[in-house]
């Protein structure tokens, strides 16, 4: 028998606890005489969903659950309109493309804070506290700066057909919320975010 056998699973749904009622439910469903006891049963059953799950995160690509209408700017857009274009879509980065709509880069809200001369950057709060400290705006001396200058290039990018399981494994290498989608030629597509694999999960597939 598996080494953690009666322990109970962790990979379920927020929410979604498997009780032994459920298992005996179950049991009783299943015609026949069942030779196993509620424990291997619980066993098996966290195995199989932990399996499903693998094998939907291999399945389920970027074009099923990229969000094709990107907000993306030129490189030479000002940062203020980069910025103003984030807050008003409730978003924390954006790619940045040239006129034929190839990806040359990526500006995220820690692009913004590190070129503001902040310490370990964190969040809008680390911000606040610096213009506290600082009885000033840290965001005016790159007031007259563009997206191309602030951009993270070249940008991480994946394919249509890469798996949610390997978009997963870049963010955590990378230390990333986001990434571009792009064809052969580098051309935008979509963006996948933590959110997007997030519904992915919960939904079990694409959108």
């Amino acid at each position: 028998m598996p080494e953690n056998l009666g322990k109970p699973p962790t990979d379920f749904p927020p929410g979604v606890e498997l009780k032994d009622e459920d298992i005996y439910e179950a049991m009783k469903a299943i015609p026949g005489y069942l030779d196993i006891t509620p424990g291997d049963f619980k066993e098996v059953y966290h195995l199989a969903y932990r399996h499903a799950l693998e094998r939907l995160s291999r399945a389920v690509t970027a074009r099923e659950i990229m969000t094709r209408e990107v907000v993306a700017v030129p490189p030479e857009t000002p940062l203020a309109k980069v910025a103003e274009a984030m807050g008003r879509r409730g978003i924390s980065g954006v790619p940045v493309v040239d006129a034929a709509g190839r990806v040359l880069g990526v500006i995220s809200e820690k692009d913004f804070l590190t070129q503001m001369g902040l310490i370990e950057p964190r969040n809008f709060m680390s911000l606040v506290a610096s213009c506290l400290q600082k009885q000033g705006c840290v965001a005016l001396p790159i007031k007259p700066r563009q997206a191309g200058d602030l951009m993270s290039s070249p940008a991480v990018t994946v394919g249509p057909e890469t798996s949610v399981k390997d978009i997963a494994a870049l963010f955590t290498a990378k230390g990333i919320n986001r990434v571009p989608v792009t064809d052969a030629a580098g051309l935008l597509l979509g963006i996948v975010s933590r959110g997007d694999i997030v519904k992915a999960a919960i939904g079990g597939g694409a959108q």
